[in-house]
């Protein structure tokens, strides 16, 4: 099945998600209907002279016991943190979509899982063996735990995939840049089916350090589009989706869950931390015009909303620049208000969000919304989550760099 203009129609089968609020999808969704903070005091690592002392972290995470089963990937249980996410999420993603794996041309899969910043948990610890307790060399493994592209390897092994497989990193654009290329490559007939999303595990010293001298992180919590809102809060986590070309998850009479019906891409060229208004209108207007929506076709959309006090009144400015009247019948959330900032992997993480909306007719709210900024004046959805018929979902990632994606989610196809 393709479009007016040839190409291929996409929809989701599966999807996966490792959260501070849920390590699964429905632990998740259930954590994000009871309005569930998963930002909590920093533990694990030495905390030492750090000022910035919470995060929302995972935990309770076992890879011994969520990976336990895989068979092809002989080294995931000695990779890093991040592609532990990695391929839980994927494993999830793939048990729900009912592929086989590999499929029967696994020239014709991808698996598209990119990082931010890779395996800085491992980096961390290497050069404390080295610079502090003073140990000669580090793990044999370390190289390879590091590298941004060992979570889409381990997966790609893991899954027998032979086709296109590597990583994106854009920072906080990862997961959405990771789903829209998967897209893309779905569309032109380069490939059938993907896994595609992104992973994270940044949280330790010395990431902490990097990010509290940047003064952008809240000491208190992640309160995004309120007065009171001071920060972001570091999260960490993976989201990933199994995503088919609409003939071939019909051929094999899969359960579809939603389409991705557009995506827009766009980079501000200004500036690396403060945000700009024209590239993210654009990326949502490319994205309106490539599903081929009008603005008022949207009932729902997932802001990138980080709880930075330049970053969502911009992106509230670019909201209302796009969407025009419509802006004001928007349900907007963010979502970050429950699971923190999870970087590269939010894209993904939300992605799955707004999958589940389109599915359950329900929106998350943004908790800790009290007192909103005058600035900020949209519908979103402070507190408690609503019932809302929603037939068209936006995903918005606006990254460091002016680097800017987002997605569109529909009905699956009758």
């Amino acid at each position: 099945m393709a479009n007016a203009n040839g190409a291929r129609r996409v929809v989701v089968t599966g999807m996966g998600v490792v959260t501070p609020i849920g390590l699964n999808v429905p632990d998740f969704w259930a954590s994000m209907q009871e309005g569930k903070c998963g930002v909590t005091a920093l533990e694990g690592f030495p905390l030492e002279d750090l000022k910035i002392r919470i995060a929302a972290q995972i935990k309770d995470f076992d890879p011994k016991q969520r990976l336990r089963h895989f068979q092809r990937d002989k080294l995931v249980m000695h990779a890093d943190r991040y592609s532990w996410f990695a391929a839980a999420s994927a494993d999830e993603a793939v048990k729900q979509s009912g592929l086989e794996f590999p499929i029967a041309n696994p020239y014709r899969s991808a698996c598209i899982i990119g990082s931010g910043a890779g395996g800085l948990v491992t980096f961390e610890n290497s050069y404390r063996s080295l610079f502090i307790e003073n140990k000669r060399a580090t793990h044999p493994l370390t190289l390879l735990r590091i590298i941004g592209s060992s979570a889409s390897a381990h997966v790609g092994i893991e899954f027998g995939i032979k086709g296109p497989t590597f990583a994106t990193c854009s920072a906080c654009s990862t997961a959405t840049h990771a789903i829209a290329l998967g897209v893309d490559y779905i569309r032109n007939n380069v490939v059938d089916v993907a896994i595609v999303g992104a992973s994270e595990s940044v949280i330790n010293y010395g990431t902490m350090k990097a990010w509290q001298a940047l003064h952008v992180l809240s000491p208190e919590g992640c309160f995004p589009f309120a007065k009171k809102r001071n920060g972001t809060v570091l999260g960490e986590g993976a989201g990933t989706l199994v995503i088919e070309s609409l003939e071939h998850a019909q051929a094999r009479g899969a359960n579809i869950l939603a389409e991705i019906v557009g995506y827009g891409m766009s980079s501000d060229a200004k500036d690396m931390v403060n945000p700009d208004i024209e590239g993210p209108n654009e990326a949502m207007r490319r994205a309106l015009d490539d599903a081929k929506l009008a603005p008022s076709d949207i009932q729902y959309l997932n802001a990138h909303g980080t709880a930075t006090t330049i970053n969502d009144a911009n992106e509230t400015n670019a909201i209302k620049a796009v969407f025009g009247n419509h802006a004001k019948n928007l349900a907007i959330s963010s979502t970050k208000s429950m699971t923190g900032h999870p970087l590269g992997a939010g894209g993904g993480i939300e992605a799955a969000t707004c999958v589940k909306v389109v599915n359950e007719n329900w929106v998350p709210p943004t908790i800790g919304l009290d007192d909103p900024d005058p600035d900020c004046d949209l519908d979103y959805i402070p507190n408690v989550g609503r019932n809302l018929d929603v037939t068209y979902a936006m995903s918005n990632s606006f990254a460091f760099g002016g680097l800017n994606a987002v997605l569109i989610f529909g009905p699956a196809p009758n």
